[in-house]
């Protein structure tokens, strides 16, 4: 019972680093030709390592090192290390859909932002999640701390930014799911 709270806590403090709802302007770059204006993105990657995020929940608190790799409007892998750097919890996201992976049980979930919202207050969308990957939300570059609520399971992240490195090179692996087993999302939270 103690090993499926902690799995619990794990995906809660995954799905917390997913979780934002403020919003703010993309920085941007405009090209003016004689025909068009063509808003370009100010970056296409975006590597923060390092960063101390803690979550706690109505029942516990847990602290981690992540690291967030973000590919402009494309992917997000978000990986979470508790202890040694060793990466217990990944997510994996996209424009349409999070991918959870619990590496000591080997176990994934699949959810649309769409489901994950029917619980989830405020709600996620893709343009928000990269905003926090990036350290583009109005709290700045420095901290952000976000709270929700998750059907009756209040949720509070306290993120404390590394530097960003900009437009670097990216060792994007995403895992691969024949290799984990897939469950209900529902039932980890």
């Amino acid at each position: 019972m103690r090993i499926l709270h902690k799995i619990q806590c794990i995906v809660l403090c995954s799905i917390m680093l997913a979780v934002v709802s403020c919003g703010t302007k993309k920085k941007a770059v405009t090209n003016h030709t004689p025909e068009t204006s063509i808003e370009v993105p100010a970056w296409h990657t975006c590597l923060i390592q390092g960063a101390k995020a803690v979550a706690t929940t109505n029942r516990q608190k847990l602290s981690a090192t992540v690291t967030m790799q973000t590919v402009h409007d494309s992917l997000i892998i978000i990986s979470i290390m508790p202890a040694l750097g060793i990466e217990m919890a990944r997510l994996e996201a996209t424009p349409k859909e999070l991918v959870v992976f619990e590496k000591i049980h080997n176990i994934y979930a699949v959810t649309t932002y769409a489901e994950l919202n029917k619980k989830l207050t405020p709600s996620l969308s893709w343009k928000t999640l990269q905003q926090l990957c990036s350290a583009e939300l109005p709290t700045g570059d420095k901290t952000a701390r976000l709270a929700y609520t998750y059907g009756k399971e209040k949720l509070t992240l306290d993120l404390h930014y590394t530097p960003r490195k900009i437009n670097v090179p990216l060792k994007l692996t995403r895992l691969r799911t024949d290799k984990y087993t897939k469950t209900d999302i529902g039932k980890w939270l």
